[in-house]
């Protein structure tokens, strides 16, 4: 059996792994159109922030390839998928087969039509480790002004990683608060003092007319001048290889509950692809760590021949900012509990009698048991909140189980 995986980062590692978990004599080729082995890519921020360096950023060990026999291609784009031939077209023109294939191409960032944009002479975007080494030279020798266009994760992450080493960080968006696909304005506006106590100053309910050369002409008026640009308004999936090849697309690639697109023995699997949500019901992508390592677990144990399903996604996040730590999951919709003080802040969205979302920033205690409750659809009316505070262990078991537990500690 022959599998080739296109994609060398969360799902597309995943999947190989489980394949070879599975499958020890089979071949696998990992095609990857960067050149470095796989790394951490949320790690890119920590590295400009000296927090980590190249080598910590491995994802896995310098031998992972050759301990697990598997053929990496680094450097190698695939440019076409031929799935009545079972071949994928490489960048040079090699043709390899496969028996099973993997897309886990994940995402590229989107570049906003903004008049003037093409006059900016550093630019960059915040995505690679590529995209990091290059934003670490241009802020080399004498601190310059930076402008990052975008407040929601990549950019704001961006902005931690370098903020020590610019004369100054703007930010703009057109939303009225920073974070707002995870954060409401409350919890916003916890994580906004921490990042202007660094030195960030924010433009929001604006967004950007025109570039010149060194400056950004905003909407509402405003000049902002800039040494360097960072833009960070958003990604696209990359399923151009699915499409062309006559797989069902729609925002992102279309597949099953065992990772199977529309195309014979093509699987997809992480930022590329679409999810069905389990909370809100809609199929949607969830650009999200955990959900790649599951949805690339999945497609190779399906690949090597088992009958594995992932119909538990859900967006989350987990992110810090110099200390203060944002945990989300869910959706927002429901009956609302809040609770705040000072610089935590609580927002747990019940409805039908289950958990359906909530945001926590420096709240992290219950996050896993909150977790848990949405992923398991659990009744609220089964749970006893203050015994699961107390030993949040007891998630693992039933409620009939933990009624029992609670009632020997009583």
């Amino acid at each position: 059996m022959k599998y080739v995986i296109i994609g060398n980062s969360a799902a597309g590692i995943a999947a190989a792994e489980e394949i070879r978990a599975r499958d020890k004599e089979g071949e696998v080729v990992i095609l990857s159109d960067e050149k470095y082995p796989v790394y951490g890519r949320p790690l890119i921020s920590y590295y400009l922030l000296g927090a980590t360096d190249r080598e910590r950023m491995n994802y896995r060990s310098p031998d992972f390839y050759e301990k697990n026999n598997f053929s990496f291609r680094p450097g190698t784009r695939a440019e076409k998928i031929d799935a009545q031939a079972k071949e994928v077209l490489l960048s040079g023109g090699e043709k390899i087969e496969y028996d099973k294939l993997l897309v886990a191409t994940g995402s590229r960032p989107f570049t906003p039509p903004i008049a003037g944009l093409e006059k900016v002479k550093k630019r960059f975007s915040f995505m690679t480790l590529d995209d990091a080494l290059s934003l670490e030279k241009a802020l080399a020798g004498k601190k310059k002004r930076v402008f990052i266009l975008g407040a929601g994760l990549i950019g704001l992450k961006c902005l931690e990683g370098i903020a020590d080493r610019a004369n100054g960080v703007a930010v703009a968006d057109m939303a009225g608060h920073i974070l707002p696909s995870i954060l409401d304005e409350a919890g916003a506006a916890v994580v906004q003092r921490t990042l202007g106590a660094h030195g960030a100053e924010f433009y929001l309910n604006d967004s950007v007319a025109e570039f010149e050369e060194n400056a950004a002409l905003l909407k509402s008026g405003k000049r902002v001048p800039f040494d360097v640009l960072v833009t960070a308004v958003g990604v696209r999936p990359n399923t151009e290889l699915v499409k062309e090849a006559g797989g069902q697309v729609r925002r992102g690639i279309v597949i099953d509950d065992h990772m199977r697109t529309s195309l014979p023995d093509v699987y997809a699997a992480g930022d590329c692809a679409e999810s069905r949500d389990i909370v809100s019901g809609e199929y949607r992508i969830l650009a999200l760590l955990p959900n790649a390592r599951f949805q690339g677990r999945c497609a190779g144990a399906d690949m090597a021949g088992g009958d594995e399903a992932f119909d538990t996604a859900f967006a989350m996040n987990a992110i810090g900012f110099f200390g203060t730590r944002v945990l989300t999951a869910g959706c927002y919709a429901g009956e609302e509990y809040t609770e705040a003080e000072g610089d935590t802040y609580k927002k747990l969205f019940i409805g039908d009698n289950v958990l359906n979302g909530f945001i926590l920033v420096n709240e992290p205690e219950c996050a896993g048991i909150y977790t848990d409750l949405i992923r398991r659809r659990t009744p609220l009316s089964e749970v006893d909140f203050a015994l699961l505070e107390k030993a949040p262990q007891l998630r693992a078991f039933s409620a009939k189980a933990r009624a029992g537990m609670l009632a020997k500690e009583v």
